[in-house]
């Protein structure tokens, strides 16, 4: 089963509505102790990242979140929730996030005319292969609303990027943790292919 994670900072009814259009088991967890039942998970999130940590370790969901990541079953953040994966993020202060990837999460600085938030189609350029883009045609338009971006510290566990007066990260995969900045369950069958793709993931132990 795919366990949604509402630690009450996520979009969750899309993500479930988009799993069942693909006809792929997937309900809202709304205890920490319901992600163990789970063979994947998916984190949701929008709002800030400070605060999103705050609900994370208020909840009770870090260290779940953290051991199942560990287990070597697939684990995806979406959006805020690929940001949440990384070491820390300075919105609203230095806040310490799960560490799951290497890097920080910073205030995106576009050249003028561009203002964040980025919000809107934007295309990616796949950086390398990877099984959640199987299938899926390079430059094609995502859905975004993010003010923040995601630097890593290695290269290597970049898999997309997309431009907004500048290049950012859109995508990254470590082992068997992945994030997209981009929302899939808002992009069309694009997205819906990425999700498709995750559900069916057996990464690597």
């Amino acid at each position: 089963m795919i366990g949604i994670v509402d630690y009450g900072a996520g979009n969750l009814a899309s993500v479930r509505n988009a799993f069942a259009r693909l006809d792929r088991q997937a309900a809202i967890i709304r205890q920490p102790g319901e992600i163990e039942g789970c063979d994947l998970i998916v984190l949701p999130g929008v709002g800030s990242f400070q605060r999103a940590m705050a609900a994370l370790h208020e909840g009770g969901w870090a260290d779940p979140l953290l051991a199942f990541a560990r287990s070597g079953r697939p684990l995806l953040g979406v959006c805020l929730g690929m940001q949440l994966l990384f070491e820390g993020g300075d919105e609203h202060g230095p806040t310490a996030g799960l560490g799951l990837i290497g890097g920080r999460v910073t205030l995106m600085t576009p050249s003028a005319p561009l203002k964040v938030p980025h919000v809107g189609w934007n295309s990616l350029e796949h950086v390398r292969e990877h099984p959640l883009f199987s299938g899926v045609k390079h430059h094609v338009d995502f859905y975004f609303v993010h003010s923040y971006h995601c630097l890593p510290n290695d290269a290597a566990d970049v898999v997309a990027r997309c431009d907004y007066g500048g290049a950012f990260v859109a995508a990254v995969a470590r082992a068997n943790v992945a994030g997209t900045q981009f929302h899939p369950e808002k992009s069309q069958p694009s997205g819906l292919g990425i999700l498709e793709n995750f559900a069916a993931w057996d990464p690597p132990c």
